[in-house]
């Protein structure tokens, strides 16, 4: 991590990544390059539907391959690049029949490395096959939850699922979230863990850094009037008078609390479910 000298009191535990160690020094690839308008949490209606989102610095949207239907195709990663909109790095993937797709980089997987996207592939760092294929004990990213759909589960930096089992054509997943579940033999994964694992360890520092992500400031429940929020209102500093936490719109929110839809469609899928809360270990 990159520290700084403490000129200021929010300078002195602001921490960055050391980019120019990490990434190759190339520019983006325009051909990949798009225009992404900003909404600031609203939608069609102007209406804010997700909160404290605004400004922010200007990002040009990177068209990051998930579905990977070039198959049989070796490629060779040409670039490790920065993505201002997800925490792992990319990389600018380079097909033997010439095409370019940027894709999230795996961790030890820079300029010069190989992968292929095959039923057939071993069982090597980067490369991608049915999870019916992998081994139990492998660590997998990019997974996907239905066949072709692309990947959609252990995309972060550092994150990765851990296929602990295989049974009646599914595979038995760990995700990130302690969470065990089934995803179909059929669906694939990359092998290995995304990048940029000390994406964690970032100190933000100051509140204006937070403005330059495009992320507003967020206020405490218990600071407002009862109009606004169920834990408003008080005279002076007081607790928030209920048993249990709630959100704006009076829905359970966090302290180990479950918030799932009782009856949602993938609970049949869902073996173990993630622990939450201040008993949750890691």
């Amino acid at each position: 991590m990159k520290s700084y000298r403490p000129t200021t009191k929010s300078r002195r535990h602001m921490t960055t990544l050391p980019y120019r160690e990490l990434l190759s020094g190339d520019a983006p690839h325009k051909p990949l390059m798009k225009k992404k308008k900003r909404q600031g949490g609203r939608n069609g209606f102007g209406r804010i539907t997700t909160r404290h989102q605004g400004g922010g610095h200007k990002r040009r949207l990177r068209d990051v391959d998930f579905i990977y239907d070039k198959k049989d195709i070796p490629a060779k990663i040409e670039t490790v690049e920065y993505d201002p909109f997800r925490s792992a790095f990319i990389g600018l993937a380079l097909y033997r029949d010439g095409a370019r797709r940027y894709v999230v980089l795996p961790k030890e997987l820079g300029v010069g490395s190989s992968f292929v996207v095959s039923e057939h592939a071993p069982l090597t760092l980067g490369n991608r096959l049915p999870l019916g294929k992998i081994p139990v004990g492998t660590f997998v990213y990019n997974v996907e939850l239905s066949p072709g759909a692309g990947a959609v589960l252990a995309r972060s930096a550092g994150n990765a699922a851990e296929v602990v089992a295989h049974d009646a054509g599914y595979a038995q997943l760990k995700l990130p979230s302690s969470e065990i579940r089934k995803v179909s033999d059929l669906a694939w994964a990359s092998i290995g863990t995304v990048g940029n694992e000390e994406y964690n360890l970032v100190v933000i520092g100051k509140a204006g850094r937070s403005r330059w992500m495009g992320i507003r400031p967020t206020v405490r429940g218990t600071a407002m009037n009862p109009v606004d929020h169920p834990h408003g209102g008080g005279e002076g500093k007081q607790g928030r008078g209920l048993k249990r936490a709630k959100t704006m719109w009076g829905k359970p929110s966090g302290k180990g609390q479950k918030t799932r839809t009782p009856k949602k469609y993938s609970n049949n899928l869902i073996i173990s479910r993630r622990k939450v809360g201040k008993k949750r270990k890691g």
